[in-house]
């Protein structure tokens, strides 16, 4: 089912590309460089600090705070804040990893989150995000902003925890996909970009979904609701 739903989603939104580096620490600094936190973004200020600054820990480590900010202003609010985390980053990289962290998550899976969840501002979601992106896990993603679109569609349970309806949301997808990066990352993106533009957490554009028979959420609320007199 889960197959058919997402080549209407393809249909909708085309064949979308991923998005930032695919390096494990660079896509670290990447999602730390924008605020608040979106694709577009993270990629100005990631922009602006590589033309300016550098990425290498050895390039932040060496900037003062005060250029990293002026950088980093290009992706948004607090660049103060996102300029102290990006050294916290590469301090932890060069110091703790000898500059390689890819090499720190080629390793059990429960482990690779715990090593990237030490990082500023990486839960879960982010975490199973860069194993992911980064090709180093076949590990089911579900957007940290876009819950909703999967819980609508019957994939996982909403419960008050946040971080157990996230991680049943992504076990209902790691049973519904291959076990295979590209499809995963497939899922991935067409799952956000539902979310983002039409599957919206508050007045969804539901006229507009082409997922509306076989989602729960349109049954059970939208419908009975447009249906209602008065």
């Amino acid at each position: 089912m889960l197959a058919t739903l997402l080549d209407r989603l393809e249909a909708l939104y085309g064949e979308l590309s991923p998005v930032g580096p695919t390096d494990p620490y660079v896509l670290l600094i990447w999602l730390n460089s924008g605020y608040p936190a979106s694709d577009s973004a993270c990629a100005k200020g990631f922009a602006a600090l590589e033309a300016r600054i550098g990425v290498a820990p050895e390039a932040i480590l060496a900037a003062s705070s005060a250029d990293l900010a002026q950088a980093l202003s290009a992706g948004g609010m607090v660049p103060d804040l996102r300029a102290e985390r990006l050294k916290q980053i590469a301090a932890q990289v060069r110091d703790r990893y000898d500059g390689d962290l890819a090499a720190a998550l080629h390793g059990p899976l429960d482990e690779a989150r715990r090593v990237l969840k030490r990082f500023p501002t990486i839960g879960e979601p982010a975490a199973d995000r860069i194993l992911l992106f980064c090709g180093l896990a076949a590990v089911a993603v579900a957007p940290g902003g876009g819950l909703q679109v999967p819980l609508r569609l019957g994939l996982g349970a909403e419960v008050k925890d946040w971080g157990k309806t996230y991680a049943s949301v992504r076990d209902a997808l790691a049973a519904a996909l291959p076990a295979d990066v590209q499809a995963l990352q497939r899922a991935y993106l067409l799952l956000k970009a539902h979310g983002h533009e039409v599957c919206k957490r508050a007045r969804p554009l539901c006229e507009d979904c082409p997922l509306t028979a076989d989602c729960a959420y349109f049954q059970e609320v939208v419908a009975p609701a447009a249906l209602s007199p008065g």
